[in-house]
């Protein structure tokens, strides 16, 4: 892994007021040495988990095999197992971060941790999972992820207010976020109303990206078969791949307005942290678009981007930062507009709540996977 020399990352943090988090964990970075290594040479300020990353660091990783035999002797679940593997990893990579978590002031050096995607539509299981994850895993620089439903953001606000640092993920739509906002909001202002301290609470809302355009340019792509007037087939390639850009700009404008009212004023004077709109499901997946893309276009203050690994490759060999996520929002707002015209005709509500429910399967999928993976790792290992 290179020096800095003049990696981008650098000045996408110091000149511009983004953070650069890692999508992606497994105990193969943490035992090289390759995240503190990474923290060094590429700039990372945080890291997020999730289900998919952990199936893909456990299944077939010998790594774990030992930690596996010790809870099958200690007579664990696998659930259980499960977590000890999790739980472990994310302990160590909060104490490698905690050098930024304090340097920062408690603004970055955060490790996600989402709570079982099987609970998303229950309010009270997310309250209580994520009230054990905080306390087992033990750490300040933890940072539960609970999924931005209309189950998830009360118990947001509950955990919020109980003084736990929350990642509000799975948000696409810009009213889901205003929502996520002001979840968060309210959570500072039931914990300051019992006279408790609201200074050292940190929360970020994972405004995702990528599955945008995906949804949408599929979209396009069919209603470009049956088109035969050039004028409506040009309106229509003029949407592809923007979208999701000028989606996640209009919510930045959404954040400005909100930590200008008088209620995060009023919280702000008490010490509170803003809470960071996080940009995620950053990888491109066309390869016509730039594998930077949704790097280069939404650098700014008070945000973080969560990269995967190639991504990060990607802009500290190529990025080219610049402040961008105030410019062009005029045209965001008219680009949004243009969905609803007759030669485009693509209903965002629709495409939004059909990526929630896919969002939630992405995950349930991969974590069921793993515990059934783990589940025969399990029987393998205890007939050894």
């Amino acid at each position: 892994m290179t020096a800095t020399g003049n990696n981008p990352i650098f000045t996408i943090e110091k000149e511009y007021g983004q953070s650069i988090w890692m999508d992606n964990l497994n105990r193969d970075l943490i035992q090289s040495g390759e995240l503190k290594q990474m923290i060094e040479t590429r700039g990372l300020r945080g890291l997020t988990s999730n289900p998919t990353i952990f199936e893909k660091a456990i299944v077939g990783n010998a790594i774990y095999d030992a930690d596996i035999e010790a809870g099958i002797k200690a007579g664990k679940s696998v659930q259980e197992i499960y977590e000890t593997l999790i739980f472990d990893d994310i302990r160590h990579a909060c104490d490698i971060f905690r050098p930024i978590y304090e340097e920062s002031n408690g603004q970055d050096g955060y490790i996600s941790i989402e709570v079982p995607p099987t609970i998303a539509h229950d309010t009270q299981k997310t309250i209580e999972e994520a009230r054990r994850y905080f306390r087992e895993i033990g750490r300040e620089n933890v940072m539960i992820k609970i999924p931005g439903t209309s189950a998830g953001l009360p118990a947001v606000k509950q955990v919020i207010s109980e003084g736990m640092n929350v990642n509000i993920t799975l948000l696409f739509s810009v009213d889901s976020y205003v929502q996520t906002a002001w979840a968060y909001i309210e959570g500072l202002e039931a914990r300051a109303a019992k006279g408790e301290d609201i200074s050292n609470i940190a929360s970020v809302a994972s405004f995702f990206l990528s599955r945008i355009d995906n949804n949408i340019d599929a979209r396009i792509e069919q209603k470009l078969k049956g088109v035969d007037l050039m004028e409506k087939e040009v309106r229509l390639r003029a949407v592809k791949g923007k979208v999701a850009i000028a989606n996640a700009k209009i919510a930045y404008q959404k954040y400005l307005e909100i930590i200008g009212s008088d209620r995060w004023q009023a919280l702000a004077a008490k010490g509170a942290k803003v809470q960071r709109l996080l940009w995620a499901s950053t990888s491109t997946k066309n390869p016509d678009y730039s594998d930077v893309m949704y790097v280069d276009e939404l650098v700014g203050k008070d945000t973080v981007n969560t990269l995967p690994p190639a991504t990060i490759e990607a802009c500290a060999d190529h990025c080219h930062p610049g402040n961008r996520i105030e410019t062009g929002v005029k045209e965001a707002y008219t680009l949004m507009e243009s969905l609803k015209e007759p030669d485009i005709d693509i209903n965002l509500d629709e495409v939004m709540e059909e990526l929630l429910s896919e969002g939630i399967d992405k995950f349930v999928q991969p974590f069921q996977s793993l515990m059934s993976s783990l589940e025969s790792k399990v029987k393998q290992l205890a007939t050894v």
